[in-house]
């Protein structure tokens, strides 16, 4: 894989990130560094709540991925939620679901937490 980067972060850090640089009048050149990875992946989508310009960077950011690289996205919400985690704008969300389905391969993970297998088998 010589040649490819990978970029992870959090939905809320890319979110806080590209707001911070747009009020900075620096959003072009910090959403580079969101494009220009190989791979992407947006941990923890829907965690969270997004206000309207937040989900319109995200939105930038995934349209603008679309067909150029790769995207990997980690949520604990279903698709039909997806409008709330985009402040209820279920237009927003459609179009980001259409961009992001249209090449897809979804994982669903079901079953307890990793993160919690100590405690669930070990109560105190």
């Amino acid at each position: 894989m010589a040649g490819h980067t990978v970029r992870f972060a959090g939905a809320v850090d890319i979110v806080n990130t590209l707001t911070t640089a747009q009020l900075e009048h620096q959003l072009k050149a910090e959403m580079k560094k969101y494009l220009q990875p190989s791979i992407l992946v947006v941990n923890e989508l829907g965690y969270l709540p997004i206000d309207k310009n937040g989900a319109d960077l995200l939105f930038q950011v995934i349209s603008h991925r679309y067909e150029q690289g790769s995207l990997i996205l980690t949520t604990n919400q279903p698709y039909k939620s997806w409008a709330k985690v985009f402040n209820n704008d279920a237009t927003l969300a459609s179009a980001v679901l259409d961009r992001l389905l249209h090449h897809a391969e979804n994982v669903i993970i079901e079953g307890k937490s990793y993160r919690m297998k100590d405690q669930i088998e070990n109560p105190e």
